[in-house]
């Protein structure tokens, strides 16, 4: 089985506080660590200094993705925020993204292990694909 991380945050979101959302949500869901494959965001992010710092400190390569790829997956979403569609077109970055990194993994349906999961700065939420 193929995990993946999906994540989105505010603009200078610090690692930190991704390390913390990242540990408290796997640790909530019983899913150990090493099973995740690679982060996934919104490719807004790909140069965000907190996701590339966590995807360094956890040793995962980190894909983003166009608003337009993620926007195929809003019917599955556990959570349609209109703030995330107005600022990014997309109604919800880490569902979306990690979702559709894990299908691109594997070429097979993906569910969400953990739906979103957020704090003050920052979303997560876990997809797998057989």
């Amino acid at each position: 089985m193929t995990c993946v991380v999906g994540l989105g945050c505010q603009r200078g979101c610090e690692v930190h506080i991704l390390l913390a959302l990242f540990e408290a949500a796997l640790a909530e869901g019983g899913i150990d660590r090493q099973r995740i494959t690679a982060l996934a965001s919104l490719d807004r992010k790909q140069n965000e200094p907190g996701l590339l710092d966590l995807a360094r400190l956890l040793e995962l390569p980190l894909q983003c993705f166009s608003a337009t790829q993620l926007a195929v997956y809003q019917d599955r979403l556990s959570h349609k925020s209109a703030v995330a569609f107005a600022h990014t077109g997309c109604y919800g970055i880490a569902e979306s993204a990690a979702l559709a990194l894990a299908e691109q993994f594997t070429n097979a349906p993906a569910r969400l292990l953990i739906t979103r999961q957020k704090n003050a700065q920052a979303t997560f939420a876990l997809a797998c694909s057989d």
